[in-house]
């Protein structure tokens, strides 16, 4: 509210705050700062898996809340320069803004001393594919690139994208690769119900596009304390885990492939 306030003054305030701390204020978000449109950017620190935090402060919800609000954007970079150049763009937005990334360090990517803008829902191509479109969404696009590798010594063509934002989402990139390819994947560090996966299955619904889509995240459950490569093992936030989860498309794919010649 005190953000809101100081927005109301031509101040953009940027309010830094845990991704698990700011599900108690989501009345103020909404009517405080997305219901009048406020430029306040809410930089949210813990989202996605909280590695040795545990359930109170996993922030794996943050997509899944925030996306059904009118005005706000929400933005997550894959590496540190990347989120230097969404600090920038939430700078120059006149509105909302939530910025979302992982505790710890980050990939090591060196970073430029003059950050960019970027354009407001598009997503950006890593790879070209015509097979299987990979969207590995924030620090899931390294698992995007394993699994891109995994599917071209299997004989498959994967693009992979890293969609940077989880609103508004990229539907000229979602309905270009649904009219290529055969099979899309969504990988977040995040629960499924609500998700970015759930935002790819509701505008392929909007389009009218029918393809399958295969969404890893985290299940519909309270995650416990851990280290993070181990729950991301348990749980199937993996590259193995999303081809394995991918083999019956990729199994008519081929069928049909095999028709065909």
């Amino acid at each position: 509210i005190f953000a809101a306030g100081m927005a109301t003054k031509g101040f953009k305030p940027f309010c830094a705050i845990y991704s698990t701390f700011l599900q108690r204020a989501f009345d103020p978000i909404v009517h405080d700062v997305c219901l009048q449109n406020l430029p306040v950017v809410f930089c949210m620190d813990r989202g996605g898996l909280s590695s040795d935090d545990g359930p109170t402060h996993h922030g794996l919800f943050d997509i899944s809340t925030l996306r059904s609000l009118p005005n706000i954007v929400h933005m997550v970079p894959k590496d540190e320069d990347e989120l230097a150049d969404m600090m920038f763009t939430a700078m120059l937005h006149d509105g909302p803004v939530a910025i979302r990334y992982p505790r710890g360090a980050g990939p090591g990517v060196p970073v430029k001393a003059q950050p960019v803008a970027l354009e407001i829902g598009v997503a950006e191509v890593i790879q070209d594919g015509q097979d299987v479109a990979i969207f590995g969404l924030g620090a899931m696009l390294p698992e995007a690139v394993r699994l891109a590798a995994m599917l071209r010594r299997e004989g498959f063509s994967a693009a992979v994208v890293n969609p940077r934002f989880a609103k508004p989402i990229d539907r000229r990139c979602v309905a270009q690769y649904a009219r290529r390819c055969g099979l899309l994947v969504t990988l977040e560090d995040h629960v499924l119900a609500g998700g970015f996966g759930s935002a790819v299955l509701e505008t392929l619904s909007e389009l009218e596009l029918d393809v399958p889509v295969v969404r890893i995240g985290w299940p519909d459950r309270f995650i416990e304390h851990g280290k993070l490569e181990q729950l991301r093992q348990k749980y199937g936030l993996t590259a193995e885990a999303a081809l394995e989860k991918a083999r019956p498309h990729l199994a008519a794919m081929e069928s049909s492939r095999m028709a065909l010649r």
